[in-house]
């Protein structure tokens, strides 16, 4: 990975934006691109480009820090998932310490319609303490983290827990307390047939998720809810103050290749992104 600026920008991935950004990026040719991921899975998501390379793994304030002065990263594009705070903290501090620029990308919210059926929650906080769950029959689609935080709830609601197919994710789901009959393993994009049936199957009478946006399917969640006439309990985003922020995929690929625009003139294709 040797674009002839050397400049290089650090892409916080992991989600479907950010591939779109890696694959623009790609085929603009002129930056250096390192794109931190989590886990080895998410690498598939990137394309194989001369000027591409995808860092696996989790870093700590230092470990980050060391990395970004050892790869002498120039900007940091955080396009990570709405409720990854900690990385999107991290990255920030980091930045106004090393004085590099940085870019929030955030995936549009969604507004609720006047006839659907959406509860807006601060935090799985405010759900837990209140008086939401108590007899229901609930389907969490929050991710794996989060199901601890439910398992005082096993004697007071049925719960239903749709979780990555991984080992991990397994193995909190059954240690917070949910059986295997409760337990459904499957990868997005989830249809709104298949969405719809499963909750039908299993007699949901409430659903807890994230307000994550359409790649994180809230709107096929928000539709088959409405169409079934079931709540529909939404977890807001977490408030993060970033310094510099855009829901626009083309201002977030601006941004990227600006590395490179004092050393050779060029001309991005952005038709192409989004």
């Amino acid at each position: 990975m040797s674009p002839a600026n050397c400049q290089r920008l650090w892409l916080i991935g992991g989600t479907q934006e950010s591939a779109e950004l890696a694959q623009a990026i790609a085929r603009d040719g002129t930056v250096g691109c390192i794109i931190s991921v989590t886990t080895d899975s998410a690498r598939s998501l990137y394309p194989n480009a001369a000027n591409l390379q995808v860092w696996v793994g989790r870093l700590n304030n230092q470990q980050l820090e060391e990395v970004w002065q050892q790869q002498q990263v120039s900007a940091v594009l955080d396009a990570s998932h709405p409720y990854a705070v900690e990385i999107s903290r991290n990255a920030i501090s980091i930045c106004q310490k090393l004085q590099i620029p940085y870019l929030r990308y955030e995936r549009p919210a969604l507004d609720t319609q006047q006839n659907e059926r959406v509860i807006d929650v601060d935090s799985f906080a405010t759900l837990l303490t209140g008086d939401y769950l108590t007899g229901a029959r609930v389907l969490l689609t929050i991710g794996y983290k989060p199901l601890p935080l439910f398992q005082a709830w096993q004697t007071k609601a049925t719960l239903f827990a749709r979780i990555l197919p991984s080992q991990i994710a397994l193995q909190t789901a059954l240690e917070a307390g949910f059986t295997s009959d409760r337990i459904i393993c499957l990868r997005p994009p989830i249809s709104a047939d298949l969405e719809r049936g499963l909750w039908q199957q299993w007699r949901i009478n409430l659903i807890v998720s994230k307000a994550s946006g359409s790649p994180g399917g809230e709107d096929i969640k928000r539709s088959v809810a409405s169409q079934l006439d079931i709540p529909l309990v939404l977890i807001n985003r977490p408030i993060v103050a970033y310094p510099q922020q855009t829901s626009d995929l083309a201002v977030a690929l601006d941004f990227a290749i600006a590395l490179a625009r004092h050393s050779a003139p060029h001309r991005s294709d952005r038709s192409q992104i989004g």
